[in-house]
C-alpha cells in the first residue's frame, strides 16, 4: 500500500500487487489544467515491506528562473 502526502495526489491511495515489483523511488505527477503545465514529483519513504508514502518533494527554483 502506497500513501501519497501533499500536492495534488495528496490523501490518494495505491494498493500495488507484488508482482508490479517495487515501487520507484520518485514519481512524477504533470497537471495540466487550461494554463501552464504544472509538474509535482514525490519521494518514496518506505515504512515496511508492504507500505510507503510518497512525499511531495518541496519546489527548487530553477537555474534559468530570474532572482530576486
Amino acid at each position: 500500500m502506497l500513501l501519497f502526502v501533499g500536492g495534488p495526489l495528496d490523501g490518494r491511495v495505491e494498493i500495488r500487487e507484488a508482482r508490479h515489483g517495487e515501487p520507484l523511488p520518485t514519481i512524477t505527477h504533470v497537471h495540466l489544467h487550461g494554463g501552464p503545465k504544472v509538474v509535482h514529483r514525490y519521494d518514496l519513504q518506505p515504512l515496511t515491506g508492504s507500505a510507503g508514502v510518497y512525499h511531495l518533494r518541496p519546489r527548487t527554483q530553477r537555474d534559468d528562473d530570474p532572482q530576486d
